[in-house]
């Protein structure tokens, strides 16, 4: 296949020019990504460059239907898929905001769709498919019809597109939280209700970024928490019960998962909490934990004052290495603080583990539990409930 600037054929302008309204509207919805990322310049770079090439491309292909310009279109919308694809599966750490993987939302998966028929649209020009497209403005234009189907609603999804979040989120999750690091704008708090999109805003103190990051793991979790909701299938998860089914709610831990490279992440959380209720289990949060290694000094900030990490060092567990359970029968499974479990038992819970609630709490998405599973918070500070998004169960 020669490569030139010359005049093509009929048929394969009218494949390219398809290709053009297609990258057109992958460019339009790129576009409208811009704001919902403001808060992360590197990103708003990033959605500009993207959205100028899609649809900048996209026109040339329309005006000037040359083979040069087909395969630049082609090459270049391949690349954004790539991006993509990478950004949603391991992230694009060099760019801020995109740092942290993504699940797949309505906005970015049309996106993906417009451009692979750019792509499409190119082959089959190259490939010679069909008859005379030009001159039948009819088929064009309704691709072009089509092309505005897909693109108009995902540019208006774009505004409530939520990020993902681990240790740092990105972006604002679809919510204008105003203000600025030094004065955060507050609003009236709403009750946490479980569902998407969460809006944890209206408490003192609490700068953007943290809330954004808080929204966007609880939305995350919300997400992909129940994938894990059907307890007969745990055991096969690595998931084992601590036996503490009798407090009303129970852990199920992977060990697995503790030491591994991943924090806050809800397709690997470290441990499950089912609400016990009548004999009847029910996944109710997630409860992420860190390292051996770490302490409360280590935590990361996930939302200022909205969330509290905690231990547990007067628990003692079994030394089992895939399900170690409360050590009941060793007559000192609760000790104090500063005392040794009696061996081969040992405080496997001693390290930073938060909630993140999949149904409403009193306290709020980020709340401990009480008695016994409450645990242990850091010293000097009070036992957070979070009363201004607590919902009554």
């Amino acid at each position: 296949m020669r490569v030139t600037g010359a005049p093509v054929t009929e048929a394969r302008a009218g494949w390219i020019g398809i290709a053009g309204l297609a990258s057109i509207g992958a460019g339009a919805v790129h576009a409208s990504a811009i704001g919902a990322h403001s808060q992360h310049r590197q990103a708003v770079w990033a959605f500009t460059v993207v959205a100028a090439f899609q649809i900048g491309i996209g026109v040339l292909a329309l005006v000037r239907p040359r083979r040069v310009i087909a395969l630049a279109l082609a090459l270049g919308n391949a690349l954004v898929i790539s991006g993509w694809l990478l950004a949603k599966t391991r992230g694009i750490g060099v760019i801020d905001g995109l740092g942290e993987t993504e699940s797949v939302q309505a906005a970015d998966a049309l996106a993906a769709v417009l451009a692979a028929a750019a792509i499409l649209g190119v082959l089959a020009a190259m490939l010679r498919v069909g008859g005379s497209m030009r001159t039948n403005g009819t088929a064009v234009g309704a691709c072009g019809l089509v092309v505005a189907l897909v693109a108009v609603p995902a540019m208006v999804s774009v505004g409530g597109h939520s990020h993902a979040s681990g240790d740092h989120a990105s972006a604002s999750g679809g919510h204008d939280h105003g203000g600025n690091d030094e004065e955060p704008a507050v609003i009236a708090p709403e009750p946490y209700d479980a569902t998407i999109p969460v809006d944890l805003g209206g408490v003192d103190g609490v700068t953007p970024d943290q809330q954004t990051r808080a929204e966007a793991l609880v939305e995350r979790t919300l997400e992909r928490l129940p994938q894990f909701a059907d307890i007969e299938t745990l055991n096969e998860k690595g998931y084992y019960s601590i036996g503490d089914a009798l407090t009303g709610d129970e852990h199920f831990v992977n060990w697995s998962y503790v030491n591994d490279d991943r924090i806050l992440d809800p397709d690997y959380p470290e441990s499950l909490v089912f609400r016990v209720v009548d004999g009847r289990k029910t996944l109710a949060a997630a409860m992420f934990m860190l390292s051996d290694e770490t302490t409360l000094d280590d935590v990361p900030d996930v939302g200022g004052p909205l969330t509290q990490w905690h231990v547990h060092n007067d628990l003692c567990l079994t030394d089992d290495p895939i399900a170690p359970t409360l050590a009941f029968g060793s007559g000192n499974f609760i000790i104090g603080a500063d005392e040794e479990c009696t061996p081969p038992n040992s405080k496997r819970g001693n390290v930073p583990m938060i909630h993140v609630w999949i149904i409403p709490h009193p306290c709020g998405p980020f709340a401990a539990l009480e008695g016994l599973g409450g645990g242990q918070v850091p010293v000097g500070e009070e036992r957070l409930c979070d009363h201004a998004h607590g919902t009554v169960s």
